[in-house]
């Protein structure tokens, strides 16, 4: 039987998954990665440290599995949309203020170019209307631009500037092959014009300043594209000795990470369903929501559409948070009961305790927070507002510091990503999308009270599938579709997914409470700018 790994490259660490060819989880590994923050708001790695934990993980979910070399047909790497910056040969190029060389990977949650991101606004061209009508910081035009401008020896020094994802794919290969997932979600690269360059538009990167990236064809951002699952060769004798693999394994063209949990989730018990219907939500430490339509959908603050970046054919829309369970246990982490409850905890998560303790304090749980209330864009929005400056605030505290109250901080602050999520969902159907089911992966999709309040927030059916690493199964999906044994993802998707939980909204009086809790978090978020416009009129006059 042939079997197939995922790679999935995350914000902390390397995770690798064997599945054999009905998407059972034979064996798995994760290995740390470490970021470093030179300054607030920078994130950065080393990719050569990402590529070592790469092969321990890939080697360690081999051996738990105990499956022979040979006997993995295909690979698919998947991982954070995080800018690397390669010199001759490869070479790790230093995108560090304080010049560390192994550092060369720019993270994606890095905010180092919000400046620059707001002035690529202010210019304007037909790509920023593929991405919501404004770029984010956390795309990789802006973080190039920071780079010219404030590393130019470093700018100096690269010759190719591949996200992580397609890094992945060229260390193992050699292939120069990019995917449309990245480039097109990320990079500014138009998927619908075409796989052979077609996409880039020359004078929007001149009008913004990185007229250099047009030369030699495009050479340093990408002079051809592949859709995802598509076969970008081989593994190399090199890779193959460092992963524990057979040479020429078959390696597909990547995907973002949250993509590939969208593959590995939208197809549970889809039958004949309407894929369009359903809204991938990967949750973890950020959310991504991706959707998939026949037509193009332009949703101001959304991103996308994108053109063949999930399943060839379909555009997609992504909204997101930039803060879901980061925001979750920022929230804990401030709070003076937090550490008693750490001690009491001896082996449960936390969050089981709150949960407990919420259970106790009345009979339906969700209206405990009638008076507490959460701004939850600690680290910005993404999306439906798109404004990277936002921050979180709360309403209703009081001087009672006891486990009660942090359970009620984590209730509201729970409560304020499902409101977060229906935003975005209004957005998108009041230009047509027609969404009403939410697929949920990631480490959130393990969280009963995160599940719950999602569903009854958003009066979506909230789909959960039984498979345990389903951004795992995506990216071993995409190596199926590059060994030959599916011709298609949609293929993969019907043969692997599995089965899962459906959790149905409640109505009634729950939905009418969280409509008026809606209100509020609506009048927050209005709030929130109208204080920080009078700081700004107090500081220029």
């Amino acid at each position: 039987m042939s079997h197939y790994l995922g790679v999935d490259v995350g914000t902390g660490s390397a995770r690798a998954g064997l599945f054999d060819g009905a998407g059972r989880l034979l064996g798995t590994r994760a290995v740390a990665i470490e970021t470093f923050r030179p300054a607030p708001v920078f994130a950065q790695q080393s990719s050569a440290e990402i590529w070592a934990a790469v092969c321990a993980a890939v080697r360690g979910a081999r051996e738990a599995a105990g499956v022979a070399p040979a006997d993995v047909a295909g690979i698919g790497f998947d991982a954070t949309c995080s800018l690397v910056v390669s010199g001759a040969g490869g070479a790790p190029v230093s995108v560090s203020p304080g010049g560390e060389p192994e550092q060369d990977v720019i993270l994606w949650m890095d905010h180092r170019a919000l400046g620059d991101a707001e002035e690529i606004n202010a210019i304007g061209g037909e790509p920023l209307s593929y991405v919501g009508g404004v770029i984010s910081p956390e795309m990789e035009m802006p973080k190039l631009r920071w780079l010219k401008r404030e590393l130019p020896e470093s700018w100096a020094a690269a010759s190719r500037f591949p996200d992580l994802p397609d890094w992945l794919v060229h260390r193992a290969t050699g292939s120069e092959t990019r995917s449309l997932c990245s480039t097109v979600c990320k990079w500014t690269y138009l998927g619908n014009k075409g796989i052979a360059g077609e996409g880039w538009d020359d004078g929007f990167l001149a009008r913004i300043g990185l007229e250099e990236l047009t030369g030699g064809g495009h050479s340093a951002i990408g002079e051809t594209f592949a859709a995802p699952g598509a076969p970008c060769g081989g593994l190399s004798a090199e890779a193959a000795e460092e992963l524990g693999l057979r040479p020429d394994t078959a390696v597909a063209a990547s995907m973002i990470d949250a993509h590939a949990g969208a593959v590995g989730t939208l197809g549970m018990e889809l039958g004949s369903a309407d894929i369009t219907a359903r809204l991938a939500m990967i949750a973890g430490t950020s959310t991504c929501h991706i959707g998939l339509t026949r037509d193009p959908v332009f949703v101001p603050g959304v991103w996308g559409p994108y053109f063949g970046v999930v399943l060839d054919g379909f555009w997609a829309l992504e909204g997101g948070q930039s803060a879901a369970g980061a925001l979750i246990d920022a929230v804990l982490a401030r709070h003076s009961a937090l550490s008693a409850l750490e001690t009491e905890a001896t082996g449960q998560r936390v969050t089981d305790l709150l949960d407990a303790r919420l259970a106790a304090m009345g009979d339906e749980t969700a209206t405990l927070t009638a008076h507490r209330h959460v701004q939850p864009d600690f680290h910005g929005n993404r999306s439906p507002r798109a404004e990277p400056w936002r921050r979180g605030g709360f309403d209703g505290l009081s001087l009672e510091s006891g486990p009660d109250s942090l359970a009620l901080d984590y209730l509201a602050t729970v409560q304020a990503l499902a409101y977060g999520t229906r935003a975005i969902l209004e957005a998108m159907r009041a230009q047509g999308a027609g969404f009403d089911t939410l697929v949920m992966s990631g480490g959130l999709a393990k969280n009963a009270l995160y599940l719950r309040e999602h569903a009854d927030a958003t009066g979506c059916t909230v789909l959960v599938p039984d498979q345990p690493e389903p951004v795992l199964l995506g990216s071993a999906m995409l190596g199926a579709v590059a060994a030959g044994t599916h011709p298609d993802l949609p293929s993969a998707m019907a043969a692997m997914t599995g089965g899962g939980t459906r959790i149905a909204p409640r109505g009634g009086a729950i939905a009418a409470y969280h409509d008026r809790k809606f209100q509020v978090f609506e009048r927050m978020q209005a709030d929130h700018a109208a204080y920080r416009e009078m700081m700004v009129e107090a500081q220029s006059g």
